[in-house]
């Protein structure tokens, strides 16, 4: 807890620090001390007696942050926002944000990211400009299956039967999680992780038809390769997989041998299409809203000729609302949002089902699941070709004040959020699968086939109908001229299949 609080203050610290140090470039580049003098001491304030931020403010700031699914996140970034001559504060002109970061997870260090995004409303007249670009490398990402429930999260099982590795490495893990004979305190989940690395690139642009009302517009490239996950010390299910790389296997290995995942999507491919919606926002201010709605609904439309991998066409749909109700005007919001993303049709490659779609300047995020949609859940535990999932919450700012002539303000949340899986993924064992097995290797294929009763669940028919993945919790949040948002929050989900507590350390809403 002490290295905790350690690490909230001088987080808070240094985020005060780099945005004092903010530049105004309205002024004259040349200019005496005098005049300095004077124009320091002409601070505007709007009507809520907020200083009115101009020019370019500057926000270089280290990266500290905790995801539950991720790890200990650590690096740089650089937030630059132009307010121009303040008269849209507090939302900026334009913005740019730049990171380079890294997570800590399983023990090890092989989990990175380069981001930049622009974001800009007066480069071309009467549209707006959202271009966001990176390159994510994870090492041990997480896995749980496709639909819901119908993929049973067992950590009993996998702990009976996990084998540490007669090496170094091995025996450290083993004398951290046994002592004397004891169960595991903590158990190694590489069984439910695989590595994937991304490269995205994408344009959105978005213009007003009426007050409030927008057209979008945009296109969305992304390349991914997927790959199994090598424990480091351990195996599960040892000898069953005959790779000279990974000993073990895993639910990903096991999804494919079953051809539940295809051998052509398997690892991964390139999506390449546009994005056209419509949007209707009426918020009165983007990264802290306290009023209004902002609802949107975008079609993806994905096929081979505009250069996503042959075969791997698809066509989806997107539709949220969210509403913040003012309760007290300025100090406690009631905010809530509604999506449903879809399939039309049933050839959604797996690689891009792991992804809550949005335009504007927020990239596409991991879902469903963690802490950019539903907190609590693990990372990716809710999966299908049709989804919908809801955030509810309470905001309530319970104290503002000026520091280093910067808008401060610290509010609290108590939040509810909660996913279903609509239409699932095929998941039958076909017997052309099993024939397969079996004819690669009798013994092997015959042990992975009967690894399947104990990792998916079949309803009458071969259907399964998944329920409700819900979770709670607390959250305290960090507000500096109502743009740059430091998040503390946790969660605990209800169902056990779905995880337990987590709790995250990261930056702004969630929506």
């Amino acid at each position: 807890m002490k290295k905790t609080l350690t690490v909230i203050i001088a987080l808070m610290t240094v985020c005060s620090a780099g945005y004092a140090n903010t530049t105004d470039t309205s002024s004259e580049a040349a200019q005496t001390q005098e005049t300095t003098k004077k124009k320091k001491k002409n601070v505007q304030y709007n009507e809520k007696g907020e200083i009115i931020k101009t020019g370019i403010n500057l926000g270089p700031l280290p990266v500290v942050a905790f995801d539950a699914d991720r790890g200990f996140q650590f690096g740089a970034l650089l937030n630059i926002y132009d307010f121009g001559n303040g008269a849209n504060y507090p939302n900026p002109n334009s913005q740019w944000y730049i990171e380079a970061s890294a997570y800590a997870k399983d023990s090890r260090i092989g989990s990175y990211k380069f981001v930049l995004n622009y974001d800009n409303k007066t480069l071309i007249p009467g549209v707006r400009m959202s271009i966001c670009t990176g390159y994510f490398k994870d090492a041990a990402l997480d896995f749980y299956g496709f639909n819901g429930y119908q993929s049973i999260y067992d950590m009993g099982f996998i702990r009976d039967n996990l084998v540490w590795d007669k090496n170094k490495a091995g025996q450290k893990l083993e004398n951290k999680y046994i002592k004397s004979g004891e169960k595991l305190k903590k158990i190694p989940k590489g069984f439910y992780r695989y590595g994937r690395d991304v490269v995205r690139l994408r344009a959105d642009f978005t213009g007003e038809i009426l007050k409030n009302f927008y057209w979008e517009a945009g296109w969305n490239f992304s390349w991914t390769k997927t790959q199994a996950f090598s424990p480091k010390g351990y195996t599960v299910f040892p000898g069953i997989n005959p790779a000279s790389d990974y000993k073990g296997t895993s639910l990903y290995q096991l999804y494919k041998d079953w051809g539940i995942i295809s051998a052509d999507e398997a690892d991964g491919g390139f999506s390449s299409g546009v994005r056209l919606g419509l949007m209707y926002d009426s918020r009165n201010v983007e990264n802290n809203p306290t009023k209004g709605i902002w609802a949107e609904g975008h079609l993806m439309l994905n096929p081979w000729w505009l250069g996503t991998t042959r075969g791997h066409d698809y066509y989806k749909y997107c539709l949220t609302m969210r509403q913040y109700v003012p309760i007290i005007p300025e100090t406690l919001t009631f905010a809530y949002r509604i999506s449903y993303e879809g399939t039309i049709g049933k050839n959604a490659p797996w690689y891009i089902a792991p992804y809550y779609t949005s335009m504007g300047i927020k990239p596409d995020y991991d879902g469903f699941g963690g802490y950019r949609t539903v907190r609590g859940l693990m990372l990716n535990r809710v999966q299908g070709l049709d989804v919908g999932f809801y955030n509810i919450e309470f905001r309530y700012k319970f104290v503002e004040f000026k520091l280093w002539k910067q808008n401060i303000a610290f509010a609290l949340s108590a939040f509810t959020d909660g996913a279903h899986v609509f239409r699932g993924y095929d998941m039958a064992f076909t017997e052309k699968s099993q024939l397969a097995l079996l004819a690669a290797d009798p013994v092997k294929g015959a042990a992975k086939a009967a690894l399947y009763k104990d990792f998916v669940r079949t309803g009458k028919d071969g259907k399964f109908v998944d329920g409700l993945h819900g979770s709670a919790g607390l959250g305290l949040r960090f507000i500096m001229n109502q743009n740059f948002i430091v998040a503390f929050e946790g969660a605990q989900c209800f169902n056990k299949q779905d995880g337990g507590f987590a709790f995250y350390l990261n930056t702004g809403f969630l929506f």
